[in-house]
């Protein structure tokens, strides 16, 4: 994929600068870059560099650390503008830190007539983070963030130049001291109160709680989550696991919104004693991700609530909708429905999907996935009043609306029903109402029934993993008004408890062989039911299950498959535990390689299994797509050095 015009005209300057190094690699035995130090005093000068504005710190000395001796050689140095292209190159990935990284290098920070260094723990941290991701383009990590050569231990005096990107996160607003524990405030966010509000909850219910970034977005801001568990930060056996997503297009804000005021609604209800969230909290284990789109929510919230356009800030900063950026797999889904023996679930990314534009929001998601069992989800957006559920995808691509179900249609429904049937304006019997036109459907609808469209997240759930998701449509206003905040937590908070406690429906257990080990992706089927689930790691599972009776099997090379007859009653509201002891099979080859045949139809599908456990090649960075197909033969990008000028900056190369 060629890089964008930007990328272009930034590249070519990189070009360019690359003819006046500054430095000679031949110098040094490892092929490094040496310069000699910058002197301990010095004369203090404002930063003024374009790239480095956002610094912690406002004035640098001359010469650098890379001995430039005036800003001009700074800004026409290859160094320099690599950091300005690295944005693109990396695809968001890592930014702005690596920014601010090279600026601490060839700008130092300057107090006092003394220069001081950058930390080389910050350097060590990022390049272990970050090393993948030039890994994926096969660049070289930059000579100039050597951390042993050009940063300095803590003893030394060195300092942090990502302070101020955690510092305007970390600053505390002062509330008043009367609140009562129970307090939430309905008002918007904007990301720095989120990620406070969030962090300030995490520490107040720390035996319940815990916040983790899953990635970042375009434009560098941490893709926050909140988890509340009994034991958080680690997966519990058979204990389910749900998520719930916000904001996945910046200008629909209400989800963001409630997802924050849920976090503080479950953390002070848990503490007050509240029976019912703390037998939710000690069974269940829940991430709420109330932005996926921060970018986008900072271009809707700068136009305001009543102000915003119906469209304004609904992608992300790289103009992608992240609900349309998802593999379409639906497509795939109906060509191996068709295929007498192939699975359709589990069904692997296709590489061609890698050449296109992934957005960073998009990967940390599928990265996410891969990192718990989820079974359940909901991704919470806005513009209409309904829940839908897929396929999103319709059957027949050029029917725009047309009724595609998925082979648990039955389950689905019910947990649409679960939010729809008890949230107060969805069961609004008037027609006149937003969301009036789904009143006769129950305000739940089949989503390609609705308008089909593909790319969207909740299909990819449904067919690439164990995860069933849901989406909330929460109101015909994207970006309500503050005083409406309230109003729509009262009508949603029952509706969100109620989805979360439908985690619970169907059946758990564990898959073991006769000597209690644990199987691992032995996969669960139901008769009648073409969509098989898979056990996690330590041998758990979860299917949700509708009232009824059920066939269910389970199955794993090398073992004979056992079956087990279950009913589930209606008013069951608490799995029912079915545990599978597998045998292994007999020795002979011809029996075992018909019971695997048997048993593993996704050896004949054409894709292969490619589950969320058993894809890590697939989900590289889309870069990884790039790397160089013959011995010797460049990276995609070199080309773009090469024509543009005979100077090359050959420090960039790995080889």
């Amino acid at each position: 994929m060629p890089p964008p015009p930007p990328l272009l005209a930034a590249l070519a300057l990189l070009a360019a600068a690359a003819a006046r190094p500054g430095c000679e690699p031949a110098s040094d035995p490892a092929g490094e870059c040496r310069r000699p130090t910058v002197a301990d005093s010095a004369a203090c000068v404002d930063l003024q560099l374009s790239s480095c504005a956002d610094a912690a710190y406002s004035q640098t000395a001359f010469p650098t650390l890379l001995e430039q001796r005036s800003r001009e050689a700074v800004e026409s140095s290859s160094e320099y503008i690599l950091l300005s292209v690295l944005h693109h190159l990396l695809e968001g990935q890592c930014n702005p830190d690596l920014r601010l990284l090279g600026c601490a290098v060839l700008a130092p920070r300057c107090e006092g007539g003394r220069v001081r260094r950058p930390c080389r723990h910050v350097c060590e941290g990022l390049r272990e983070a970050c090393q993948p991701a030039f890994d994926a383009i096969d660049m070289a990590w930059p000579y100039f963030l050597d951390c042993a050569r050009y940063f300095a231990r803590e003893e030394e005096g060195c300092h942090d130049p990502l302070e101020k990107l955690r510092g305007d996160l970390e600053a505390e607003e002062a509330l008043p001291s009367d609140l009562p524990p129970n307090f939430i405030r309905f008002a918007h966010h904007s990301y720095a109160q989120m990620v406070r509000v969030l962090k300030r909850t995490a520490t107040r219910c720390a035996q319940v709680a815990k916040t983790y970034s899953i990635g970042r977005s375009f434009d560098g801001k941490d893709l926050l989550v909140i988890e509340f568990s009994g034991r958080p930060g680690q997966h519990e056996l058979m204990e389910p696991e749900v998520k719930l997503i916000g904001n996945i297009h910046g200008n629909e804000v209400a989800g963001r919104e409630m997802l924050i005021y849920l976090a503080q609604y479950l953390c002070s209800e848990y503490l007050l004693g509240n029976p019912r969230i703390q037998r939710l909290l000690n069974t269940t284990r829940i991430h709420l991700l109330p932005s996926m789109n921060p970018d986008g929510y900072e271009v809707a919230a700068a136009e305001g609530a009543g102000y915003n356009g119906w469209t304004s800030g609904r992608q992300n900063a790289q103009n992608l909708d992240l609900n349309r950026n998802f593999p379409d797999l639906t497509s795939e889904y109906y060509r191996l429905a068709s295929v007498r023996g192939a699975r359709s679930d589990h069904i692997p990314i296709p590489e061609h999907y890698w050449w296109g534009k992934v957005a960073p929001e998009t990967k940390a998601i599928m990265k996410w996935m891969r990192t718990a069992p989820f079974v359940l989800s909901a991704s919470l957006h806005g513009g209409d009043l309904v829940v839908s559920y897929p396929f999103d995808f319709s059957k027949h691509p050029l029917e725009e609306k047309m009724f595609s179900p998925t082979p648990d249609e039955k389950m689905f429904k019910l947990l649409a029903r679960a939010y729809a049937d008890v949230h107060p304006m969805m069961m609004d019997r008037s027609e006149d109402r937003c969301g009036g036109n789904f009143l006769k459907r129950g305000s739940i609808i089949n989503g390609a029934d609705w308008y089909s469209f593909t790319g969207g997240m909740s299909d990819f759930n449904y067919l690439h993993s164990n995860c069933f998701e849901i989406t909330v449509e929460l109101g015909c206003v994207k970006f309500p008004p503050e005083e409406a905040l309230y109003g729509l937590w009262q009508h949603n908070k029952e509706p969100l408890l109620s989805f979360l406690e439908m985690v619970h429906r169907g059946i758990k257990g564990v898959v073991m062989d006769k000597f209690g080990k644990p199987v691992k992706n032995a996969r669960i089927l139901v008769k009648g039911i073409r969509h098989d689930i898979t056990t996690a790691p330590d041998g758990d599972y979860w299917r949700l299950l509708p009232p009824g009776s059920h066939i269910v099997i389970a199955q794993a090379p090398g073992y004979s498959k056992v079956m087990k007859r279950v009913t589930i009653p209606l008013r069951m509201k608490r799995a029912g535990r079915v545990d599978f002891i597998l045998q292994p099979l007999g020795t002979g080859p011809k029996k075992f390689l018909r019971e695997l045949q048997r048993t593993a139809p996704a050896s004949r599908d054409p894709l292969g299994r490619g589950g969320l456990q058993d894809e890590a090649a697939e989900l590289e960075p889309p870069g990884a797509r790039r790397q160089p197909t013959a011995s010797g033969s460049k990276p995609w990008w070199w080309s773009y050095f090469t024509s543009l000028s005979p100077h090359r900056p050959r420090w960039l190369l790995k080889y």
